[in-house]
């Protein structure tokens, strides 16, 4: 792109927003969840258990139906009979297997994240729920609403004369 091309599409970006600029995001208007004030982030337990559940289904099925057990025989009876087809066999079922294990691997991960994450998440909401009510209780200690405005807190009791003097 030429200097003088650069310039011109510049200037015409200017041209369109004149008094705003914007980078690498969306207007809020175009944003799906731009109205929501508890963000947009939102997973239920069912719908981690539901994941899980089925990666683990897919891991089950993997195993019993994908692998391929006869096939490394074969390719070796046909390699021993003099096929160059043998050799070809083999080297499709190692990749097949090297292949099949890595999905495999990959489902297992994803179900055991999220038994993890419900695990988690349960901890932290856990932790949230009895760290915001010890906040409650000692905010409570300090509400100022004993006494009306300009008047001293009954809670806080009398001066003694003296503590006054010293």
């Amino acid at each position: 792109m030429a200097w003088d091309e650069w310039e011109q599409l510049k200037a015409a970006a200017a041209d369109r927003q004149p008094d705003r600029m914007q980078i690498n995001g969306l207007p809020p208007e175009d944003r799906p969840n731009a109205g929501n004030p508890q963000g947009d982030l939102k997973v239920s337990q069912t719908d981690l258990a539901k994941i899980g559940d089925e990666a683990f289904k897919l891991y089950n099925r993997l195993w019993k139906d994908a692998r391929v057990t006869g096939t490394d025989s074969c390719g070796a009876d046909l390699d021993a009979q003099g096929f160059a087809l043998g050799k070809a066999l083999q080297h499709v079922s190692t990749r097949w297997d090297k292949q099949l294990g890595s999905v495999m691997d990959a489902c297992a991960l994803i179900s055991n994240h999220m038994d993890f994450t419900k695990n988690a998440h349960q901890g932290d909401e856990i932790f949230i729920e009895r760290h915001v009510s010890s906040i409650y209780v000692l905010d409570a200690g300090f509400d100022e609403s004993y006494a009306p405005p300009g008047q001293k807190n009954a809670v806080y009791g009398e001066k003694n004369k003296k503590d006054e003097k010293g």
